[in-house]
């Protein structure tokens, strides 16, 4: 996930039950997937809810695989690079 897209997935323990949203608006990243998985458009999106642009629905859908799928830290047996 690049820096640009983790910096418009915010969370305030204040707004939104601490949930991931988007640019501290309180718009949920899952009220964006939840849209696209019931079939919505990105365009369909982009007009009910103005505020967004494409590069945010884009941020939700990373920030999900991101977090389904993170990275693997694998323990190494180098001499120097131990973990």
């Amino acid at each position: 996930m690049k820096l640009s897209e983790r910096l418009r997935i915010t969370t305030d323990p204040e707004q939104c039950g601490g949930r991931p949203c988007i640019r501290g608006m309180r718009i949920r990243v899952t009220d964006v997937i939840d849209l696209l998985a019931s079939g919505i458009s990105f365009k369909e999106i982009l007009e009910e809810m103005p505020d967004l642009d494409s590069e945010d629905i884009v941020a939700c859908l990373r920030f999900a695989s991101h977090k389904i799928d993170p990275p693997v830290i694998r323990l190494t047996d180098h001499p120097i690079i131990t973990v």
